[in-house]
């Protein structure tokens, strides 16, 4: 396989009726499907501290202020980094803080609570995968890249499709067709 990122796609029946209300679900990977991943932490001192300390992007409340809901600054943040973490004490300043910039984007932050270990709760939200469950006609995520070993690979596969099988009221009866590919690779069919 060439390319960085192996993706799985999903492509539902015609008549596919089955998604549930809740657009998003979340399933955690056993392997880092993709490792150029980047986490910022939006934290009080100690976790920034902390994320000083093992080399991490973080933020504290006084650069955020900073910002002042500029728009272009806030996506322009929300571009950088594909996900963000945030204190206990920070999180519910954040829309305040921010405006709805993170929000739209997706990439509103996870709770980062003070008896949680950093490098932990980050490896979680790099290896953490997202279904968004609209009713779309075609669905494709991350699910490893090129350099896991084929059974780390098999293993991310299974998981995220049974979990995906999972949230659709039919089963395997609304999935048409399941594919995989690399980044820059030619699609194989498995379903």
């Amino acid at each position: 396989m060439r390319g960085g990122v192996v993706y799985w796609a999903y492509f539902p029946k015609p008549t596919d009726q089955s998604l549930k209300v809740n657009p998003w679900h979340h399933v955690r990977l056993k392997s880092t499907p993709r490792p150029k991943f980047s986490v910022c932490v939006l934290g009080d001192q100690q976790h920034c501290d902390e994320a000083k300390a093992v080399d991490l992007p973080h933020m504290d409340i006084e650069a955020l202020k900073k910002l002042n809901k500029n728009k272009k600054l806030v996506k322009k943040l929300a571009k950088k980094y594909d996900a963000f973490l945030a204190s206990e004490s920070l999180i519910k300043q954040i829309p305040r803080i921010l405006g709805p910039g993170l929000n739209k984007a997706g990439k509103f932050p996870s709770l980062l609570t003070h008896n949680e270990n950093l490098v932990a709760k980050v490896d979680e939200v790099k290896s953490t995968i997202k279904f968004q469950m609209k009713k779309v006609l075609c669905l494709a995520v991350a699910v490893g890249h090129v350099k896991l070993t084929e059974e780390e690979l098999v293993y991310n596969i299974h998981l995220s499709i049974n979990f995906l099988v999972s949230l659709l009221k039919k089963n395997w009866q609304n999935v048409r067709a399941l594919y995989i590919k690399s980044t820059m690779g030619k699609p194989q069919r498995l379903y």
